[in-house]
């Protein structure tokens, strides 16, 4: 088969390597669509592999080509999504349905190899059977809409509250289309880029602000009538993001970090003072998985695409490459504020 495999830092070859050979209770799936997670651009650009040579990918659809002894989920031709973790099972975080905090797990795409190739080979519960109504663009967002569903259920998301999400890219758009399905009073997406809040509002946002407004904070307030919000989801690992949070938090409010930091960050003593005073919960959210695995965030997010009140819009997806120009697909990002939405390598 064909493959772009990662030999060094910046070195993406397309390749011809071995078809992987189906085993007992696994399953082989001819990739069709893989999107370029942010968590792979360090791979690619710094150095950031755990080995090489490597196959990266972790969020792709495509179908099954074969299926080994023992497996009965799914036959020949079903249209599927990849589940990247592989959780060990056997410790206690996964005995309790907490396969995220497994700490002897193996992850597609980083740990072994992904789907930025023609086929990829995965034990049978890391493939799962999705409606064929779905595209395979679309369904190549699945792990991504799983990240976002799951940190309104580690907020512990209740309707009818007031709602604010800083970060309008695709896990922000994401977690926005979530509230709205679950029933929100008011959702308002905060965001430094226009063209990112003018998605917002295409998928439901009942107000966006822009950071760059003098008075952005005046528009917050005036939102909430200066009560704050009920709940604040934070898809940016920007730092002033996640200081904002802790500011236009409301009392009682949960704040939920779904974003990673990319620097040292720390808070002041009157930053910090808002959480004590007004006795917000804060919890931070790690991936997408819940009992049984991989979980209901993977069930709701095959349901709402397939009825469609789950959307990924034209702008949410910024480029296609074909699997031989994947060096020239993460080349993109090495252009600063360039790439504005998911690039996504296809193989039909």
């Amino acid at each position: 088969m064909k493959a772009a495999v990662l030999h060094a830092n910046k070195d993406i070859r397309f390749d011809e390597i071995p078809t992987p050979q189906v085993e007992k209770g696994t399953v082989l799936v001819k990739v069709v669509a893989t999107g370029i997670c942010g968590s792979d651009l360090p791979r690619v650009h710094n150095n950031g592999a755990h080995n090489y040579p490597i196959i990266l990918g972790h969020e792709f659809s495509g179908y099954v080509a074969e299926v080994g002894e023992g497996v009965t989920s799914v036959t020949k031709d079903d249209h599927v999504v990849g589940i990247p973790l592989i959780p060990c099972m056997e410790c206690a975080d996964c005995k309790a349905g907490n396969y995220s905090l497994c700490k002897h797990y193996s992850f597609v795409g980083s740990r072994q190899n992904g789907s930025m190739a023609q086929y990829v080979l995965l034990p049978e519960s890391n493939v799962m059977k999705i409606d064929k109504s779905i595209p395979y663009e679309v369904a190549a967002f699945f792990e991504p809409s799983t990240v976002a569903i799951h940190a309104l259920y580690q907020a512990d998301y209740k309707d009818g509250g007031t709602v604010a999400v800083l970060g309008g890219g695709n896990i922000g758009l994401f977690t926005l289309q979530w509230i709205k399905i679950f029933g929100a009073k008011k959702v308002v997406v905060i965001d430094v880029d226009h063209d990112r809040l003018k998605d917002s509002v295409e998928l439901g946002a009942d107000a966006v602000v822009a950071l760059c407004d003098e008075d952005y904070k005046d528009q917050l307030n005036a939102l909430t009538d200066n009560r704050g919000f009920d709940y604040v989801f934070v898809s940016t690992g920007s730092t002033d993001a996640m200081k904002l949070a802790f500011e236009i938090a409301g009392n009682k409010a949960h704040l939920c970090f779904i974003g990673t930091p990319t620097k040292e960050m720390t808070f002041s003593v009157k930053e910090w003072e808002n959480m004590n005073r007004k006795e917000f919960y804060l919890t931070g959210s790690w991936m997408s998985y819940s009992k049984p695995f991989p979980g209901k965030e993977w069930e709701m997010t095959d349901k709402h695409f397939a009825i469609g009140d789950l959307k990924v819009t034209d702008s949410m997806i910024f480029a296609q490459y074909p699997l031989e120009k994947t060096m020239e697909a993460f080349d993109l990002f090495t252009i600063p504020g360039k790439v504005k939405g998911k690039v996504q390598i296809i193989d039909k």
